[in-house]
């Protein structure tokens, strides 16, 4: 995949200060059809991702001027454009962070060109998914389960009747889990609908996000009732247990 639907090629804006590994990934990139922009400074990402409009943002997480997270956080703020980020190899709080600012997926650097190229056509193939199942669930704008509201047009949840801030993963993984009620989703179920690639038995994200949800919810992580974990198979959204309480 590297043309829209329009023919035009797919802009990635790559933001990393490493000039060789940035080299190696745009011309990589670029052999692969993609029109690639480099910026290697964190105080100017924004601006000039927010001018170019790309379809797609890869973003390291050490930068000078600004680094990656808080990028992230302002981009997220005003857009919607997938972003990627880089973090070290074994640096699970990078991974976690990124993904409670907004970022869509992750990679341990250094960066392997093809593992990117792979990443990046699943993330985009989900937007373009998404998308297109918003437009068919146009008229189900609305979830309910008790106490829980969820506004799929809106990309708005309601707890209680109070709104609950959730980052676009959170979201789509309750989105996800909600409209499958009473079915037991594996990892590599949820990891393959909300990231276009399934598990492979090292990914965390489903796990961190899982927790996050339950801790919003008020969802005892040691005894769970309304996100369970099922042993060995994987995650259940109970209907019942989101009954409004007295």
């Amino acid at each position: 995949m590297s043309q829209t639907n329009d023919s035009d090629p797919i802009h990635v804006f790559l933001v990393e200060d490493d000039q060789s590994l940035a080299s190696l990934v745009s011309d990589y990139l670029t052999l692969q059809g993609f029109k690639v922009s480099v910026e290697e400074r964190g105080d100017l990402a924004n601006e000039r991702i927010l001018a170019a409009q790309p379809n797609i943002v890869i973003l390291d997480i050490m930068l000078p001027g600004k680094n990656g997270l808080d990028i992230c956080r302002e981009l997220r703020a005003v857009s919607t454009i997938p972003i990627i980020m880089l973090t070290a190899r074994s640096d699970d709080i990078d991974q976690i962070v990124g993904l409670e600012v907004g970022a869509d997926d992750y990679i341990p650097k250094p960066a392997q060109p093809r593992l990117l190229l792979a990443r990046i056509n699943a993330l985009l193939r989900r937007v373009h998914s998404e998308k297109n199942e918003l437009t068919q669930q146009a008229k189900q704008s609305e979830i309910n389960f008790g106490d829980l509201s969820i506004q799929v047009q809106k990309q708005e949840v309601y707890w209680q009747q109070k709104l609950v801030e959730l980052t676009t993963n959170e979201f789509d993984l309750l989105y996800l889990l909600a409209n499958n009620a009473g079915t037991i989703l594996s990892r590599d179920d949820l990891l393959n609908q909300l990231r276009g690639f399934g598990y492979d038995g090292m990914d965390r994200t489903i796990d961190m996000l899982i927790s996050r949800l339950r801790k919003k919810f008020n969802d005892d992580p040691s005894k769970p009732k309304r996100i369970k974990t099922v042993w060995k198979k994987g995650y259940l959204f109970v209907a019942q247990a989101w009954a409004k309480e007295s």
